[in-house]
């Protein structure tokens, strides 16, 4: 069996921090841009608010299709493969995004782009999970998601200095697409995962995505996977996203807005992520940090929702104890890779993560937007918080403990 690489900084651990970091820039770009790019695209205010939510569940929709199909090809294929194919695809499509002049146009380049930022994480969780030492695993996938989630921060920077006038918003997805296609170079040298390649050649069932539904004990443990990652994109996607309109509605003071309100998440986010691996090597367990990291999600969204007449800048530092609760991307996706056989891991690091993503566009919202007519914009809000938490704690509570497994096993048909 081919020795497993020990250095924590090792090759496949440096493309796949920068590789998730590039993603997360794309992924949160157009959130950031979101209101420039449509206005240069003629919208009006009204429009904005409606397509803007379309414009990124149509986004969402091609990250749940990319990552049923780029974890396919994980375990199909090989991690390396689809990892570097989905660098491509997704450098491509932020490039596209720059040279759109139409909705329908902004719409595609989104999905595709969507289909390519799909497949980086969970290739790269995987390869790192598989190359990496039991001992070091957590640390190193947590590292991968700190440095890539960062990938925000810099995204609302590049906004401030190359987006303005009409067409900035352009120059920052030109600017995604070249980070992406740099990155490529960086390929040479990185290895396969030893486990992956001693399945070649063998009769094992490889990315059989339809196993994880034929057997109950393996669908409860898929389904859990995704579902303790809820409160992720209900902070992001309805929280943080739309600050400014829940803001009004607390009379919170001074201009806010949704774009710092998403880096300062998304730094606290990357804190977190680091963190959490070595909170996890301290408890020897990967559910007691994410415990800790639930509850502070929960103190997060009470906090947030008890601003009323307060400052816009309460409200940031409420977004940073919000980022800094949802701080356990990494953790969760290498706690679905632990739980399964290396014949589907790849199938279920890649699906898992944008499962979680497309919650928002397909749980979430519809939930947040199902109970707006009834109790108003505040109220469904924090409804819908009740619900996703409660939702990811009990799925957090039966999932099984994974610190310390051994990787090296098949799953049965």
């Amino acid at each position: 069996m081919e020795k497993k690489i020990h250095p924590l900084f090792n090759l496949a651990v440096i493309v796949g921090a920068l590789g998730y970091f590039v993603d997360v820039y794309d992924l949160l770009l157009f959130s950031i841009i979101r209101i420039p790019s449509l206005k240069g695209l003629g919208l009006s205010d009204a429009d904005i608010k409606i397509r803007g939510g379309d414009i990124l569940n149509i986004q969402m929709i091609g990250l749940l299709i990319g990552g049923i199909l780029w974890g396919v090809l994980g375990d199909k294929l090989g991690r390396l493969r689809v990892l570097f194919a989905s660098i491509i695809l997704y450098s491509v499509g932020s490039i596209a995004n720059g040279m759109v002049h139409s909705l329908g146009q902004y719409e595609l380049a989104r999905f595709v782009t969507g289909l390519g930022l799909a497949g980086e994480l969970g290739a790269g969780i995987t390869l790192v999970s598989e190359l990496m030492p039991k001992e070091k695993r957590g640390i190193a996938t947590s590292w991968v998601a700190g440095i890539g989630l960062s990938g925000a921060v810099f995204a609302y920077y590049i906004k401030q200095w190359f987006g303005g006038g009409m067409d900035g918003w352009r120059t920052c997805y030109y600017i995604g697409g070249g980070l992406g296609f740099l990155l490529l170079l960086l390929r040479i040298g990185v290895l396969e995962s030893g486990m992956y390649k001693s399945l070649k050649g063998t009769d094992v069932s490889r990315g059989n995505f339809f196993m994880l539904f034929t057997n109950w004990k393996r669908f409860v443990k898929y389904i859990t996977a995704i579902l303790i990652a809820l409160p992720n994109w209900y902070v992001i996607g309805v929280l943080i996203t739309f600050c400014n309109d829940f803001g009004k509605d607390m009379k919170v003071s001074g201009v806010i807005d949704p774009g710092l309100g998403i880096m300062v998440a998304y730094a606290a986010i990357s804190v977190g992520d680091v963190g959490i691996g070595f909170i996890s090597q301290w408890f020897r367990s990967r559910k007691k940090a994410l415990w800790l990291f639930h509850i502070i999600t929960l103190i997060g969204v009470i906090a947030y929702f008890n601003l009323q007449g307060a400052t816009s800048t309460a409200l940031y530092w409420v977004c940073v104890v919000l980022g800094l609760g949802t701080g356990f991307w990494a953790m969760f996706v290498t706690m679905a890779a632990e739980q399964f056989g290396t014949n589907i891991r790849a199938t279920v690091a890649t699906t898992v993560p944008n499962m979680a993503r497309g919650s928002l566009a397909v749980v979430v919202s519809p939930i947040f937007k199902a109970l707006v007519p009834s109790v108003g914009h505040f109220k469904a809000g924090w409804l819908t918080g009740v619900i996703v938490l409660a939702v990811a704690f009990v799925s957090l509570a039966i999932t099984p403990e994974t610190f310390g497994k051994e990787l090296n096993y098949i799953e049965p048909k």
